[in-house]
């Protein structure tokens, strides 16, 4: 029997071949070395890959690990011990919707002791298809660790700070009353500013113990049957001499028969306050500021307009964020810190809310919060 003879792969193939060969050589080295947990499963939800970092902060083998179920093998929890339900993990929602996925949650570990960890999860396409996904997580302990020092230390600061306050502020006012007698017009107007000054800084105690609270979970909602209108009107009651003082024209545009709504009053008049304050704060003395308040099919629907300066474009991205404030306040030196809108759009998305804007720069703003009306009373 004539021997088959062996033929040489061509050039060609022979350097496709090495090319693929070390393609994937490449992207299994960058797999196992990001310092990152990966985790990728097949269609199934079958572990099919993880990486060496992934191993280490599950404390597990990989031959604990490859072809298992991910729900079997990383288990995520609610605070309460409770497991997170299949279909809401962020891998489940990759796959189902096709987008990428991130959130944090904590890993129950097979030593029983849990993980704080920040997820994203992306789904793996193959010819518009999903055929897997990949969950790609990280070790928050020392951030959070951080997190909560600086929570308690800005706590701790904050009450420190209330009790000297407190005591300016009452022999402040006893001395504008006169109890230590009668003083000067020249001195009249320092303690005005002391006891401006100290308002000011009380406002901003408050609005750090708030922050804290909110980011550490801490933030207690208490609905019940409330009178938006009277919220309302107590609302413009507290801040028409500010108005006044600056000649400008506040109006209020309520519906006339409002039935009232299952809602956390004084969450929701820390943010109508905190907008209808920066509204007067920021529109020049003869301007003017409405606040309306309406019903929209299941929402109710609060704006605050405004013939301030506005924000400019350019800065109307950031405006939310921790500290930020518009570059021509700024140049401007109107008193703030800002951190209202930073906190009140977070109080919104806890009351299940939402926080918008639409500002031009010289013309002015209008701020608008909604809020799903759970219930009503008759």
């Amino acid at each position: 029997m004539a021997k088959k003879s062996s033929l040489p792969m061509p050039a060609s193939e022979f350097s496709a071949h090495e090319g693929a060969v070390r393609d994937t050589a490449q992207l299994e080295a960058l797999f196992a070395s990001i310092g990152e947990g990966i985790v990728a499963t097949d269609e199934y939800g079958l572990i099919n890959r993880i990486n060496h970092t992934a191993l280490e902060l599950l404390g597990l083998r990989r031959s604990e690990v490859l072809h298992k179920r991910l729900m079997d093998v990383i288990v995520p929890v609610h605070e309460n011990g409770s497991l997170v339900d299949v279909f809401e993990r962020p891998a489940s929602k990759a796959f189902q919707t096709g987008k990428s996925v991130g959130a944090r949650t904590l890993y129950r570990l097979k030593d029983g002791s849990i993980l704080p960890v920040h997820i994203t999860a992306s789904p793996i396409i193959s010819h518009g298809k999903p055929i897997g996904a990949i969950e790609v997580f990280r070790d928050l302990t020392t951030e959070l660790e951080s997190e909560k020092l600086q929570s308690d230390f800005i706590s701790i600061a904050s009450h420190q700070l209330r009790t000297p306050l407190t005591a300016i502020n009452m022999y402040a006012q006893m001395l504008q009353d006169g109890l230590a007698g009668d003083l000067t017009p020249e001195q009249e107007p320092y303690i005005d500013i002391v006891l401006t000054s100290v308002k000011r800084m009380n406002a901003l105690i408050s609005t750090l113990l708030n922050i804290t609270r909110l980011e550490a979970g801490g933030l207690v909602i208490k609905p019940q049957q409330i009178n938006v209108n009277g919220i309302a009107r107590e609302i413009l009651d507290e801040f028409a001499p500010a108005a006044r003082a600056k000649s400008i024209s506040l109006t209020a545009e309520l519906p006339p028969d409002h039935k009232p709504a299952y809602i956390d009053g004084l969450l929701v008049k820390e943010i109508c306050a905190n907008l209808l304050s920066n509204a007067i704060k920021y529109t020049p003395e003869g301007g003017s500021v409405t606040f309306a308040f309406t019903e929209k099919n299941k929402e109710l629907l609060w704006s605050i307009t405004d013939t301030g300066y506005g924000i400019p474009a350019s800065d109307q991205r950031s405006i939310f964020l921790k500290f930020f404030r518009a570059s021509n306040i700024l140049s401007r030196d109107v008193s703030g810190t800002g951190l209202g809108l930073y906190l009140i759009k977070n109080i919104a998305e806890s009351l299940g809310g939402e926080l918008w804007f639409e500002s031009t720069e010289d013309v002015g703003s209008t701020f608008y919060f909604s809020l799903p009306k759970e219930s009503e009373q008759n």
